[in-house]
């Protein structure tokens, strides 16, 4: 409830409210939240446990505001003077409260000082949190103890059950706390469990979840040395090096754990070393520890110092070629752009316009750059400036040289040229093209005097322009058969959505056993045919009514849908031997197409007798009605014979030619002795 003898507060609004109010009405809310806190300001120390304390609304303003300020950054108050004293002013209220001996708990929670950490900066939140008092450390000791438990357990998790957007959401805030205070820090580290959470999370490929964990460790780890806890410091790198090896021996990628990315996107090793340097602590085993964790770095990686430009000289024995300013001043964009990403990798909700200002500021230094970062040490008119500016909104910046003053470009979007080549056409067209540029022959002057002139070579901002326009895909179109070339009807139209694997075979299973399940009706859409759809397919009532309308109207995606998933049980036409087989044709040989006929193989007259036909040759014996003729053919054995031995001759060899030949002489009346010899 609101206090008895002063009046309540309004929250401070969401980003959606504030759009919605006009600059003097925003100023007009300023004023009245400023009248109010300086009204509690101006309470005694009694007054202050009484009625600040004790008053709701103010806690939920307070609470509210820190938490959108650190969402949207200090610019989204205004630059007005009423907005800077509601930032000081709060700041004095919130130290009272937490200094006294009845601090509110909402205000002591881990939550509230992390955003408050994000909004002040770290000297005056460092400064605050080591003035709490017992009753609000306590508060803040368990709030912590909750969080760190909880980031164990899910940590330990990791997909089988973890929840990761909870671990990178409270990570990501808590992070603001624990740059602040070493205290927290040491909280945090004090035993392994949290650590090792780290390390094993970290084998999950979310790259967002990743970055979150890199800096928690880095910011945990600078803390111990900031808190002049080198024993803690020195176990927790001894088991992170530990860790290190035995990703090391494992299957995965020696480069893919989180110490070498520590080591390598960190300035980890260089800060640690300084800290510990500066206490006149730096021990043997801290110093071996070190040097092995450097080990890890990956090679090439890391945020280091690009190298400086060298320009190549050109040795074609007439001196040194002069310095084109022009290009030099693009070389110099082209760099900066190379320190702009690097640091918003590790930071991408920073403004290009912002980093080019902090690199300005440090010398071009990216590692320093990161290290203030991350530190929050930032000079005040950083400290102060949009976080959010893009590079277009920079300020212009002067390089002077030697022989003139070149202003640096607003933006580094290159900007296009014109194309020359089509105007000197066009005039040329029209006859309107100046004498000048006329010229038989040869054009005047040799060649280093028309590669020296830089007046119309192309614009290196047109070509990185022209590269980061092109789409490297386009070319992956296969345009053999465009519609008009083919000659016929091609469907040019954009598809659909692709379905998930599985779906369409689902939908059209259903639709084929029962059209009704997609009835557009109440009745249909509670029905369980519908509910088992729905869960089968992850699709919403909407979706597959209107996937079997369209399926309805477009009789091609029918077919199309029938042959793939339609009913077939897999059977196909019977087809017959062709090969030749013993004993196939036994019952065709002498199958004669008269019933008195004998088959014949010889030559000769077959089934003479009373009948009209008479047959002569090899073949099949002829049609007779009378009395049969006996056919002259060989006898029976001699048949067989043949197909015995066509039948082994792919089994072994031809042994029986002996008793081949004495059965040929016994047919001829010869008398042959067929023993064995």
């Amino acid at each position: 409830m609101a206090s008895s003898t002063l009046p309540a507060f309004a929250l401070f609004p969401i980003a959606a409210w504030r759009d919605q109010l006009l600059p003097d009405e925003w100023v007009a809310c300023l004023n009245a939240w400023l009248a109010l806190i300086n009204s509690h300001l101006s309470l005694s120390d009694s007054e202050i446990l009484t009625i600040s304390a004790k008053d709701s609304t103010l806690q939920a303003f307070l609470a509210s505001f820190t938490r959108e300020t650190a969402l949207g950054g200090v610019d989204i108050l205004g630059s007005s003077p009423s907005a800077k004293r509601l930032l000081k002013n709060c700041l004095a209220l919130i130290t009272r409260l937490l200094q006294s001996s009845s601090p509110p708990n909402e205000l002591a929670q881990w939550e509230f000082l992390a955003d408050l950490s994000r909004v002040y900066g770290k000297k005056k939140a460092e400064a605050l949190l080591g003035s709490l008092s017992a009753a609000s450390k306590g508060y803040l000791d368990s709030s912590l103890a909750v969080l760190k438990k909880f980031l164990i357990r899910n940590l330990d998790a990791g997909i089988n059950g973890g929840d990761l957007k909870g671990i990178e959401e409270r990570l990501e805030r808590v992070n603001d706390l624990i740059r602040v205070s070493p205290s927290v820090a040491e909280f945090f580290l004090a035993g392994s469990d949290f650590v090792d959470g780290l390390v094993s999370c970290y084998k999950i490929t979310n790259p967002p979840l990743r970055k979150v964990l890199i800096a928690t460790t880095y910011l945990g780890l600078v803390g111990l040395a900031e808190g002049q806890k080198v024993s803690a410091l020195t176990d927790q790198l001894y088991s992170l090096k530990a860790a290190a090896d035995a990703h090391k021996a494992g299957p995965l990628n020696v480069n893919d754990s989180l110490v070498a990315e520590l080591v390598t996107s960190t300035p980890l090793i260089q800060r640690v070393q300084r800290k510990v340097e500066e206490s006149d602590s730096t021990s043997s085993r801290m110093k071996s520890v070190l040097v092995e964790l450097s080990a890890f770095k990956k090679p090439g990686g890391g945020v280091s110092k690009p190298k400086r430009l060298i320009r190549r000289k050109v040795d074609k024995g007439k001196g040194l070629a002069e310095l084109d300013e022009a290009q030099a001043q693009q070389e110099i964009h082209i760099h900066r752009m190379s320190q702009i990403s690097q640091v918003q990798d590790l930071f991408p909700e920073l403004g290009s316009g912002f980093i080019s200002k902090l690199l300005d500021e440090y010398d071009n230094n990216t590692e320093e750059a990161v290290a203030h970062l991350l530190d929050a040490s930032l000079p005040p008119h950083l400290q102060s400036a949009n976080r959010s500016e893009d590079l277009s909104h920079h300020a212009p910046t002067t390089v002077t040289t030697t022989k003139t003053t070149l202003v640096r470009r607003s933006s580094l979007n290159p900007r296009p040229t014109p194309p020359q080549l089509a105007s000197d056409t066009e005039d040329f067209d029209l006859l309107t093209a100046d004498v000048s540029r006329l010229h038989i022959g040869k054009r005047p002057g040799d060649a280093d005097t028309l590669l020296a002139d830089r007046t119309k070579a192309p614009n290196k901002a047109a070509i990185l322009s022209a590269l980061a326009a092109f789409d490297s895909d386009d070319d992956e179109r296969d345009d053999t058969y465009d519609a008009d070339d083919v000659g016929g009807t091609v469907d040019t139209a954009t598809a659909e959505e692709v379905l998930p694997e599985g779906t369409e075979a689902a939908l059209f299973r259903a639709w084929t056993a029962n059209p009704d399940v997609f009835a557009r009706d109440n009745e249909t859409r509670r029905g369980k045919e519908r509910t088992r759809l729905r869960e089968e397919t992850g699709m919403t009532d909407e979706a597959l009514e209107g996937w079997a309308v369209m399926l309805g109207r477009n009789a091609a995606l029918k077919r199309r849908l029938q042959a793939r998933y339609g009913e077939f049980t897999g059977e196909q036409a019977e087809l017959g031997r062709t090969s030749w087989r013993a004993g196939a044709d036994e019952g065709e040989e002498g199958d004669g197409e008269g019933s008195d006929g004998a088959a014949g193989t010889g030559s000769g007259q077959a089934g003479r007798g009373g009948g009209p036909g008479r047959g002569r040759g090899r073949g099949r014996g002829g049609r007779g009605r009378g009395r049969g003729g006996a056919a002259t053919g060989p006898p029976v054995d001699s048949e067989l014979a043949r197909r015995r031995k066509e039948a082994n001759k792919g089994s072994r060899a031809n042994h029986n030619r002996r008793d081949q030949r004495a059965r040929k002489m016994a047919r001829g009346g010869l008398l042959v002795e067929t023993g064995n010899h």
